[in-house]
């Protein structure tokens, strides 16, 4: 396994540089992919280029193109550069980079699986993202006929690289806040075990959060319908892989 690390950034100029210092110790390459930020980002990330030159790269979008794009065009330069594993870590410092070790233990065990993180709140989650979440886990579990995938929503994981590339690039998979959901249950109807490890998450370190309650919730409103209905082409194959995993005939 040869990971590099992917942070997808838009205007979290106050908290980048300490999450850049907190991953720092892990020793792996790492791409900053800046999705369209307002102009006053610039100096900050090419400071921290300068700064951390040898392991950092900041690739620039523009414009803007969402988190999924973001992580996605990342994991696309890390794939051409020879890597084999893709780490995906939120700007804002809301996920504990100590936890990586752990990910990343779980990922050499099994480097075939998605390895995700489920988030251990502390009390600054806001209580209606936290409600939110249990409706998406509810259709996550009808998606996929299966509890395997613990929480769908944390930014913090380990995919394999290919078979995250070819589900991205071969299928209509959500580039805004409904990315981290999507891609793992399409993943998940493709075979890949999704492994999970729970993870301390605090929201966020800068006080700037991108979610638009009304039009993020739209969109994953609406990508929770073109999953059921992407369940229901694919039940015999689910139905099979549940009997499978259950060891049945």
């Amino acid at each position: 396994m040869n990971p590099a690390i992917v942070v997808p950034f838009y205007n979290h100029e106050r908290a980048i540089a300490a999450t850049v210092a907190d991953l720092r110790p892990y020793g792996l390459r790492c791409w900053i992919v800046d999705d369209g930020s307002d102009p006053r980002c610039r100096p900050v990330l090419e400071e921290l280029e300068r700064s951390e030159s040898g392991w950092l790269s900041v690739l620039r979008l523009t414009p803007n193109r969402g988190k999924g794009y973001a992580v996605m065009s990342g994991m696309r330069a890390a794939a051409a550069a020879g890597y084999s594993h893709g780490v995906q870590i939120d700007a804002d410092g809301q996920h504990d980079a100590a936890d990586l070790r752990r990910l990343l233990d779980q990922a050499e065990r099994h480097p075939a699986a998605v390895i995700t993180g489920v988030p251990v709140y502390d009390a600054s989650v806001p209580k209606g993202r936290l409600y939110g979440r249990y409706v998406t886990h509810l259709w996550v579990w009808i998606n996929t006929l299966s509890f395997e995938i613990r929480d769908s929503m944390c930014g913090f994981r380990v995919y394999p690289l290919q078979p995250a590339l070819r589900v991205w690039d071969g299928q209509r998979v959500g580039a805004r806040m409904q990315f981290d959901t999507e891609i793992l249950v399409r993943l998940f109807w493709l075979g890949t075990r999704v492994i999970s490890v729970p993870t301390r998450v605090t929201y966020p370190r800068d006080g700037v959060s991108h979610f638009d309650l009304w039009r993020d919730n739209l969109r994953i409103s609406a990508m929770h319908a073109r999953l059921f209905f992407g369940m229901l082409r694919r039940l015999p194959r689910l139905l099979a892989q549940r009997a499978q995993a259950r060891g049945l005939p």
